[in-house]
């Protein structure tokens, strides 16, 4: 099934237990509304792809942890490879290290995605450039689930420059923001440890948003959006 097939085509066939896992994580209570920083539970991600073209790359791989009461729960955290028909390129595997057997040997991505889904619940999201990981995710879980993901995200490319104004227009990507605040990258382009440096970043900001009598996370998505208009104005 291609994407289009997928996005515009007939509703993905799911066994009576898929369909029982995906209601009952439906049924899960919105945890946005008592989202504190000092307290909540956030979900930081990202994702590796089969390239970089949002209409016709594929979702290979997510990483993700939780940040829970303003510390890194290590052992709250999410990997999976999604099954693939076909590996993608040479160049491709280079990029993220994910090997052509290790990506048409990973997990049915209709599995693989239930368990993102378990794993996540209906706690904030949070990456650096949303865009791509929101918009691969939100694919793969139209495709193979039948889901119309719609979820909270916080974007740190926006929110750190909110709370960093004299940093804002030096520092875009990143690796800019990591070097900056010394959080060292054991593997670059894999999904956890990307995850794991955006959830280093994350407290900082969670540390500088207190100092600024930010303490909610409505509040933290409110920086993000105001940031988004002066970026675009700039």
């Amino acid at each position: 099934m291609n994407w289009l097939t997928g996005m515009f085509g007939r509703k993905p066939q799911l066994t009576p237990e898929q369909e029982s896992r995906l209601a009952a994580w439906r049924a899960l209570p919105e945890t946005l509304g008592a989202a504190e920083l000092e307290s909540a539970r956030f979900v930081v991600v990202d994702v590796e792809t089969s390239g970089l073209i949002l209409s016709r790359d594929r979702l290979i791989a997510i990483g993700a942890v939780a940040v829970r009461g303003g510390r890194i729960a290590v052992g709250d955290s999410f990997e999976v490879v999604l099954q693939q028909e076909a590996a993608s390129h040479k160049e491709n595997i280079l990029i993220h290290g994910i090997g052509g057997s290790a990506q048409t040997g990973g997990m049915p991505p209709r599995e693989a995605l239930l368990a993102f889904l378990e794993f996540l619940g209906k706690d904030p999201l949070v990456a650096f450039h949303v865009t791509f990981d929101e918009t691969m995710i939100r694919r793969a879980m139209k495709q193979f689930l039948g889901l119309d993901f719609k979820h909270s995200w916080l974007d740190l490319a926006y929110a750190m420059p909110g709370l960093n104004p004299p940093l804002a227009k030096k520092y875009r990507a990143l690796d800019h923001w990591l070097n900056h605040f010394h959080i060292h990258n054991y593997a670059r382009h894999n999904a956890m440890a990307d995850a794991l440096c955006t959830a280093q970043l994350l407290l900082i900001a969670m540390e500088q948003a207190r100092r600024q009598r930010i303490s909610h996370f409505r509040a933290m998505m409110d920086l993000e959006k105001a940031q988004r208009w002066v970026s675009w104005e700039s």
